[in-house]
């Protein structure tokens, strides 16, 4: 008696390797798609995606060490202020979120609300 194995995306029947899954590689990327669009984003790849995204935002708004940037432009290209990686306390008591080496600290100006952008430095070590 054979047992008769089907490929996971087209259903046609598997000739070869009794541990073959797919007909061709192209059933194959076909059902990978298919199974990363019913399955939703693990919460891992969710957090990591953003915060290299926040990183890439934060690195092109700020290419001189230091800027100041309103808040509603680095949001409207999704950019989001509860990722961060870590924290950085000045002698001030102002805490600066750190998203890797680029840093942002949320101020208020004539009711217009700013981050101040940084990146960081050997002296935040101590």
């Amino acid at each position: 008696m054979r047992i008769y194995k089907e490929c996971l995306y087209c259903n046609k029947e598997l000739k070869g390797r009794t541990d073959k899954k797919f007909c061709d590689p192209q059933c194959k990327s076909a059902y990978q798609y298919q199974q990363s669009q019913e399955h939703p984003e693990r919460f891992y790849n969710r957090v990591d995606n953003q915060l290299k995204l926040n990183r890439r935002l934060l690195k092109n708004f700020n290419k001189a060490g230091k800027a100041t940037i309103r808040t509603e432009q680095l949001h409207s290209e999704g950019f989001n202020p509860n990722y961060f990686t870590h924290y950085w306390k000045n002698q001030k008591g102002d805490v600066y979120l750190f998203v890797y080496e680029f840093g942002f600290l949320k101020r208020s100006e004539n009711n217009i609300e700013k981050y101040i952008l940084v990146q960081w430095q050997e002296y935040m070590n101590h």
